[in-house]
């Protein structure tokens, strides 16, 4: 039993190896990458539109929407990064089904990797909406004692962020692989079963969390506005 796709080593030339999390993660990401243009080569405005389109409309508005609940006013700004992370993790999950196959997000690699794009974007959108100084600013506030805090938040909200989706997506693997050895076949088919469920939930999850954290980027960094002077007749 492995508890880890790193411990499956594909490839290895001296001190340069591939294992089944680099090669499934690339593998996903190529399937991601031709499966999103086979479905938008051809896409139609009419009535008339094929299954894929009406699939993918039908994704899109549903994360476009669930953005736009977090509180970000322009959702469609962050559609692109918010909604490949719930892509990637959900398709990680859906692959499952195919024999030989181990979700890169069972590697504690992989989930920190996810983690640091989500550090990284926080503050990117965050400086992109109110500025540098305004951004930094906010480090200080409500007094410079803060700042130390802050910085502490950042990094372990990055830190949990990745714990978090490794431990609930590694459990299930662990699990099955346990039941596989000890019981009949149906009981590890109906865990599957409900490790995609589980899957598609902690997508989920890590996807809203990310767009809470940039919501409260853009947000709390954010100049308020001057209130205009009340006209006097």
């Amino acid at each position: 039993m492995h508890l880890s796709p790193d411990d499956i080593v594909l490839w290895q030339y001296g001190l340069f190896k591939i294992n089944a999390t680099i090669a499934f993660t690339w593998g996903l990401m190529l399937v991601l990458t031709l499966g999103s243009h086979l479905i938008t080569r051809r896409l139609a405005t009419g009535l008339e539109r094929s299954r894929w389109q009406n699939l993918l409309e039908i994704v899109v508005t549903g994360i476009v929407t669930q953005i736009g609940e977090v509180g970000l006013v322009q959702p469609r700004k962050y559609l692109g990064f918010l909604g490949t992370l719930f892509l990637f993790v959900g398709a990680a999950s859906l692959f499952t089904i195919v024999p030989g196959y181990e979700p890169p997000t069972g590697s504690l690699s992989t989930t920190a990797a996810l983690a640091i794009c989500v550090f990284i974007a926080v503050p990117l959108f965050g400086i992109a909406e109110s500025g540098l100084a305004e951004y930094l600013n906010a480090y200080l506030k409500p007094t410079v004692i803060m700042l130390p805090f802050n910085i502490v938040s950042e990094l372990s909200r990055t830190l949990a962020l990745a714990a978090r989706l490794f431990g609930n997506m590694m459990s299930g693997t662990m699990i099955l692989a346990i039941l596989l050895t000890i019981t009949p076949f149906i009981f590890p088919v109906l865990l599957s079963a409900l490790g995609l469920l589980t899957g598609m939930v902690q997508a989920y999850i890590f996807s809203i969390l990310a767009a809470v954290y940039i919501a409260a980027a853009t947000r709390s960094r954010k100049s308020p506005r001057t209130p205009e002077p009340a006209s006097t007749t």
